[in-house]
């Protein structure tokens, strides 16, 4: 299927390690420019060189801190600057699993606030830079990508997924009549160096071995593997294609079915 995105120009934040570089690998694969942004530029730069060379496209190292919304306006502004436009944008930056503890007694009120800042107010702003862009050609893709603990209530920083949720149909309601379209993605167990982190920590704290935490998350996955990060840059290509103009303000689960709710 060609997804018609030759020559589309994506931006995906914390796009140089984890899910974000393999979304930015594949976006470059189907034809895009990609401009990939994270706030250390040493392994950036190292990404975009390595993406480039495999896909033959430019793919452009950025500094951005979503934390901040001046430095947010400075990356878009270079962006337009350099190539008059943004079709996508992908909201990846984020802290993984987040920085806040989970049991209340040691849950800090600054470490959930520095998650909510950067998942929910950093893909806020990136969503608020980019707007008028998009606004002015007519069209536009924006996915943000969330988690399963928004759907829940496992972890205190699911709070942070639930919001982007929020966040995600709101835009979507408010962008829809300018040719924007606005969806949340949720990813299951992905292979990434983040997931060894988790498997880690998990076999400390239940006294377990890494074989048998990643063969836990395993069996608990009807599709009865991890996923590869891959699939997740696969689903997003298509919703920032022409033919996924239909949907919006989706929250997507690409989990291999691990999650356990019905949602209609």
């Amino acid at each position: 299927m060609d997804l018609e995105l030759n020559g589309s120009i994506a931006v995906v934040t914390g796009g140089g390690s984890g899910i974000g570089k393999e979304v930015s690998r594949v976006l470059s694969q189907e034809g895009c420019t990609v401009v990939i942004c994270a706030r250390r530029m040493g392994p950036l730069e190292d990404s975009a060189r390595e993406i480039s060379t495999e896909t033959g496209r430019e793919v452009v190292p950025l500094y951005c801190d979503t934390n901040e919304m001046t430095a947010v306006s400075d990356m878009v502004d270079a962006v337009i600057s350099r190539f008059g436009k943004i079709d996508i944008l992908v909201n990846s930056a984020a802290a993984p699993s987040g920085v806040v503890r989970n049991d209340i007694e040691h849950a800090g009120d600054d470490e959930l606030l520095a998650d909510l800042n950067t998942k929910v107010i950093g893909y806020f702003r990136c969503a608020k830079a980019v707007s008028p862009h998009m606004r002015s050609k007519g069209h536009g893709r924006i996915i943000n990508i969330g988690g399963l603990t928004g759907r829940a209530s496992k972890v205190i920083s699911g709070m942070r997924n639930l919001a982007v949720a929020h966040l995600t149909k709101t835009l979507s309601d408010q962008l829809g009549p300018d040719g924007i379209t606005v969806n949340l993605i949720h990813p299951g167990v992905v292979e990434t160096p983040h997931i060894h982190e988790l498997y880690e920590r998990e076999a400390k704290k239940q006294g377990k071995t890494v074989p048998e935490i990643k063969q836990g998350y395993t069996d608990a996955t009807p599709v009865r593997r991890i996923l590869d990060a891959r699939e997740i840059g696969w689903l997003i290509a298509f919703l920032a294609s022409p033919k996924a103009a239909a949907i919006t303000g989706e929250s997507i689960g690409i989990d291999g079915g691990l999650s356990r709710g019905i949602f209609l």
